[in-house]
C-alpha cells in the first residue's frame, strides 16, 4: 500500500535534500507534491540539466514525478511477497538508498523505466508540446506476420506510434544528471549503469501493432505502429534481472566495474548490479532501513517467497481470523450509476511472529 498522506507529506521533507536524486523523487511521487512549480521551487539542491528542465519545461518535471510515480506502485506489487516489500517509509527508505545493494539497484532501475515510460505516453497522448508521435519515414516496412489471408497484403507505418527515444533521452538527461559519466565514483559508475537498465527496460521490447482495412473485412492494407510493453511487463523484466544480478567492484583505474566470482561473464546494459550484500531484512534496523517481518501476512501453504517459512524468517506465523467489508450485491442502475451494499466478510490471515 501507498504510504497516508502524513506520511507522505514527511518523506518529502525528510527527503529533499538526499544523497541522489532518486530519494528525491520517490518523495514528489505523493500527489501532494506533483505541481512542477512546487517541486521546482521547493528542490534547491536541482542544477545543471535538472535545473534546465525547470525553468524550461516545467511539463516534463510534471510527467518525471508522474513515472516515479509509477515506478513506487510497481516496485511494491514486485516485492509484496519479499521481506523488504518497497516500502517508501520515510525513516528507513532513505537507509536503503544509502546502501548499493540490489533492492537499490531495482530502486534505480524503476525509477528511471517509470520516467522515461511516462514521458513517452504523454508524447502519444498529445500532452506535451515537444513531442508527438514516433516519426517512421526512415524506417523499414513492418514484416509481415505468417497466417491466413496475409499472402501479398501491403504494409505501412501509420497511427501514432510512441516516440520512445524521446522518453528514453528525457529520463537520461534528468536522472543521470547528478552522476557525471567518468567521474572516479564506483558507486556512480553503477546507478548510472542501472539507470539504463531501467531505459531500455522500456525501449528494447517496443511492439509491433497492425490493423487491417479492406472491404468486407479484407486485409488489402494492413497500418502498423510501434508501442511500449505495458509497465507491468518492464516490472516482470526488471524482477528477471533483480534476481540474477551481477555483484561487482570497481577496476584499479576507477573507471571499470569487474564482476565479483570466477569465471563469471561481464554484465550486459541490461542487468542490475551491486557491489555490497543486502541484510536479511529479518528484524527491524533502522541502520540499514529494515523494517523487519513482524506481522507481514504470510501464505502458510506456500513455499515461495511468500511462505511463512521463508517470510517469517523462521520465527513462525500465528492464525488470526478478521472482519471485512466488502462491495456485494452491485446493480447497474440505468443510466449511469452502480450501487452495492456492504457485507463483512470473514478472513482467516497468517501473520509473522
Amino acid at each position: 500500500m501507498l504510504p497516508s498522506s502524513r506520511t507522505q507529506l514527511g518523506l518529502f521533507f525528510i527527503l529533499l535534500c538526499p544523497a541522489n536524486i532518486i530519494g528525491l523523487w520517490w518523495a514528489v511521487g505523493s500527489p501532494l507534491v506533483m505541481d512542477p512549480n512546487s517541486i521546482c521551487r521547493k528542490t534547491k539542491r536541482l542544477a545543471g540539466k535538472q535545473a534546465e528542465l525547470c525553468q524550461l519545461e516545467p511539463e516534463i518535471v510534471q510527467e518525471v514525478a508522474k513515472g516515479t510515480k509509477l515506478g513506487v506502485r510497481e516496485c511494491q506489487y514486485q516485492f509484496r511477497f519479499r521481506r523488504w516489500n518497497c516500502t517508501s517509509h520515510s525513516k528507513y527508505f532513505g537507509k536503503i538508498l544509502q546502501q548499493d545493494i540490489r533492492e537499490t539497484a531495482f530502486v534505480y532501475a524503476i525509477t528511471a523505466a517509470g520516467v522515461s515510460h511516462a514521458i513517452t505516453q504523454a508524447c502519444s497522448m498529445g500532452e506535451l508540446l515537444q513531442c508527438g508521435c514516433e516519426l517512421t519515414r526512415s524506417r523499414a516496412p513492418p514484416s509481415p506476420t505468417a497466417g491466413p489471408g496475409t499472402e501479398g497484403t501491403a504494409w505501412e507505418w501509420g497511427g501514432c506510434g510512441d516516440d520512445v527515444q524521446f522518453g528514453y533521452e528525457k529520463s537520461q538527461q534528468f536522472m543521470d544528471a547528478k552522476n557525471k559519466k567518468g567521474k572516479n565514483d564506483i558507486r556512480a559508475l553503477i546507478d548510472l549503469h542501472n539507470n539504463e537498465a531501467g531505459r531500455l527496460a522500456v525501449r528494447s521490447y517496443m511492439r509491433t501493432e497492425c490493423k487491417c482495412h479492406g472491404l468486407s473485412g479484407s486485409c488489402t492494407l494492413r497500418t502498423c505502429w510501434r508501442k511500449m510493453p505495458h509497465f507491468r511487463e518492464v516490472g516482470d523484466r526488471l524482477l528477471e534481472r533483480f534476481n540474477g544480478a551481477f555483484k561487482v567492484m570497481g577496476g584499479n583505474d576507477g573507471k571499470t566495474l569487474i564482476p565479483v566470482g570466477d569465471n563469471i561473464k561481464p554484465p550486459d546494459k541490461q542487468d542490475l548490479i551491486y557491489s555490497a550484500d543486502s541484510p536479511d531484512f529479518c528484524s527491524a534496523n533502522r541502520k540499514t532501513g529494515s523494517l523487519g517481518t513482524r506481522g507481514r501476512v504470510c501464505n502458510s501453504t506456500a513455499m515461495d517467497t511468500s511462505g511463512c517459512d521463508l517470510l517469517c524468517c523462521g520465527r513462525g506465523h500465528r492464525d488470526e481470523t478478521v472482519v471485512m467489508e466488502e462491495n456485494c450485491l452491485c446493480r447497474f442502475h440505468w443510466c449511469c450509476v452502480v450501487q452495492c451494499r456492504k457485507c463483512s466478510v470473514r478472513q482467516e490471515l497468517s501473520l509473522c511472529i
